[in-house]
């Protein structure tokens, strides 16, 4: 071995070392900071093609280096960033027979994620090669390639592997801390091509098929389509509880049929909650564009729902391994894979949502038998906390519960109420509730059956006890239509809120639009969450902020424009309704809200919501336990011959509203579903 001495190239250098270095270096050889610049540019863009090499096996570098480093690329490419290598120390040395060479450090930055990277440096030596004798080519500093230049230890035969290491999702639990989503076992049923000849698979998947569907045509066109050597998964149901009439042993008897054992995150039954709740599976193409290589294919996420609003939340965050993978020869000889570097993986954190289980399911129970869209939602008014959000076979998979906007009809005249009151006019006032009513040529009258000892000079108090039309349109001149949504948005209809969409009142109106919105009808927009919420902030004495979730991340934000993703799921919070809706959630949030709802207001407002119990259109609910107030509605739509149907109702520490999208009246369609949950609950 050559002794040599080395001599560290610094900024500042004393004459005697200039000296020196232009002894050593010569007038016509570059220094060697610059051959280590080209090839630290070359190893970033994985291009040994103008580097000057020298190696001491057949190997070739440049196929050394894309085998290498090929893993580390992918996972580059995936995360979104570039990989650097970057010259961290030159030091040029000289040998004892005065021979140029230099030492070289390259820093290395390998992203492995969007927010991880691996780094670390290698080592490698520069020597000059002058040019030869005769010739007018200059000389160039080659590199000594080694196998372990681009990764540090590696030996002849050996390869890099990444592995990503997956986090565990989190549950989504209900109020009292019980797992609702969960990882659940289920058994995936198909075709598994490997089982059955080939001339058979097309007979097979259509036996599978009828089991399944009625027309089982599209399913044995996948079957066919498959490789030769394809599992084609027909459905996926639950061990336990499958909610099917489909049998699994029944699939079993077919030839060619494979059940395979796994798990999914799945609600403690199909139904429950289902609209709410969301699903999550594996992650769509799009979904993993918009990532950003936050995630990759394979990966299960939330895909609607709350699921999906607070996806990352419940996924967490992946961890990576970084291994040497030894040669065969070494492996069969007992050698293990060495780790090189590790980030672990972040479980997800649990979504604590206020769902009370009992409620839930029975508020689904009741709507069960329900055949239009329908909803039941009830809130704790104490805290906001919404306890059950169903909705009913009617709505086919959409939150009604949560993201329904429909006019609210005479339940909002709880808001108008409010607005009358602050307005000077007093539950024991008397107002004129004709048959009735005439607006800028416009007639409008009370509901079929109104009855007559209700019309005439009554009381305010008796007048929205029966829901008189016609005395709340004759009164309307008393508060203006900002008033009327100041009102609203001090009972919680108006802003969306974290727990779906609320409601929207017009600041303007002409004056059938008015009119039209004192009784919850015209541009008045509400849904089943925005109306149990107006009926809590009475029962609280205060405006209620509702909420599905307890334990939000501050980081979310809402999904989808229309209150559906991009692959047409819903996500149940539907905080962004479109760009205009948000627009005036903004509008509504800094304007309409005034002083806030007092709790003498509130008082007059649960008094006026007695008397619809004890003497009005909710009278059915007398005899239920610890009601204390209900209001009824019903708005038509289309041409007039329709109506949604509503009722608000407060028992306890309990504000509930059910909806109907198309029934008969509030008292007759809603009011029995209203009572049976009651009573039960």
């Amino acid at each position: 071995m050559r002794r040599r001495t080395s001599i560290t190239l610094t900024a500042l250098l004393s004459p005697a070392a200039v000296l020196a270095l232009a002894a050593c270096t010569g007038a016509d050889r570059p220094p060697a900071s610059e051959a280590a610049d080209s090839l630290a540019a070359a190893l970033t863009a994985g291009d040994l093609a103008g580097v000057p090499l020298a190696t001491s096996t057949s190997a070739d570098p440049q196929a050394h280096l894309v085998a290498v480093t090929e893993p580390l690329v992918e996972a580059a490419e995936t995360a979104g960033a570039e990989p650097t290598v970057a010259v961290a120390e030159v030091t040029e040395t000289e040998t004892d027979d005065g021979s140029p060479r230099a030492d070289v450090t390259l820093a290395w930055t390998w992203p492995i994620s969007a927010d991880q990277a691996w780094e670390y440096t290698t080592t490698t030596e520069l020597v000059w090669a002058p040019p030869p004798e005769d010739s007018e080519e200059p000389g160039a500093w080659e590199t000594q390639w080694a196998t372990d230049l681009a990764v540090p230890g590696l030996a002849a035969g050996e390869r890099i592997q990444v592995e990503r290491l997956r986090p565990d999702r989190g549950d989504v639990l209900d109020i009292d801390g019980e797992p609702l989503v969960t990882e659940r076992d289920v058994w995936r049923v198909g075709i598994d091509k490997t089982f059955v000849e080939s001339g058979e698979w097309e007979a097979r998947a259509r036996d599978l098929g009828k089991l399944i569907w009625t027309d089982p045509d599209d399913y044995v066109a996948r079957v066919v389509a498959a490789g030769d050597k394809a599992f084609v998964e027909a459905i996926t149901v639950r061990q336990e509880d499958p909610g099917t009439d489909f049998s699994v042993d029944d699939a079993r008897e077919i030839d060619g049929v494979n059940v395979v054992a796994d798990t999914m995150e799945l609600g403690p039954t199909p139904s429950f909650a289902a609209p709410v709740l969301g699903r999550a599976g594996e992650a769509t193409a799009e979904i993993i564009e918009e990532s950003d290589g936050a995630i990759a294919a394979g990966d299960v996420v939330g895909t609607s729902g709350l699921q999906r609003t607070h996806d990352a939340q419940l996924r967490g965050t992946d961890g990576y391994l970084v291994r040497v993978v030894p040669s065969e020869a070494d492996a069969e000889d007992g050698e293990e894979p060495r780790e090189l570097f590790r980030v672990e993986a972040t479980d997800g954190a649990d979504l604590e949502t206020t769902l009370d289980r009992d409620l839930q399911v029975l508020a689904e129970s009741v709507l069960s038998g329900v055949e239009p869209a329908s909803a039941i939602v009830a809130i704790r008014p104490s805290t906001g906390d919404v306890l059950a959000a169903a909705s009913g076979p009617g709505s086919e998979g959409w939150s009604t519960a949560t993201l329904g906007q429909y006019a609210p009809g005479s339940t909002f005249k709880v808001a108008t109420a409010l607005a009358l009151l602050r307005s000077g006019v007093f539950p024991e006032d008397d107002v004129e509730c004709p048959e009735s009513i005439t607006v800028d040529g416009r007639t409008y009258s009370n509901v079929p059956g109104y009855p007559a000892s209700a019309t005439g000079e009554v009381s305010f108090s008796t007048a929205f006890a029966h829901s008189c039309n016609t005395a709340f349109i004759g009164t309307a001149g008393q508060v203006d239509q900002a008033e009327l949504a100041e009102a609203a948005a001090d009972l919680g209809l108006g802003p969306s809120t974290p727990a779906g969409y609320s409601g929207s009142v017009p600041q303007e109106a002409s004056q059938t639009g008015h009119a039209e919105s004192v009784i919850g009808q015209g541009e008045v927009l509400a849904s089943p969450l925005g109306m149990a919420t107006v009926a809590a902030s009475v029962a609280a004495g205060e405006r209620v902020e509702p909420r599905l979730v307890r334990n939000a991340d501050a980081a979310v934000e809402p999904e989808d424009a229309e209150g559906e993703d991009a692959e047409g799921e819903q996500d149940v919070t539907g905080e962004e309704d479109t760009a205009e809706a948000d627009a005036d959630a903004e509008a509504d949030a800094d304007g309409p809200a005034g002083d806030g709802l007092t709790q003498d207001e509130a008082a007059d407002l649960l008094a006026l919501m007695g008397g619809v119990v004890s003497d009005g259109s909710a009278s059915s609910l007398g005899d239920v336990s610890d009601v204390v107030g209900a209001k009824t509605g019903t708005a038509q739509y289309g041409d007039g011959s329709q109506q949604h149907v509503w009722m608000l109702a407060i028992a306890d520490d309990l504000a509930v509203a059910v909806f109907v999208e198309d029934g008969d009246r509030g008292s007759t369609t809603a009011g029995p579903l209203m009572q049976r949950f009651l009573e039960r609950r």
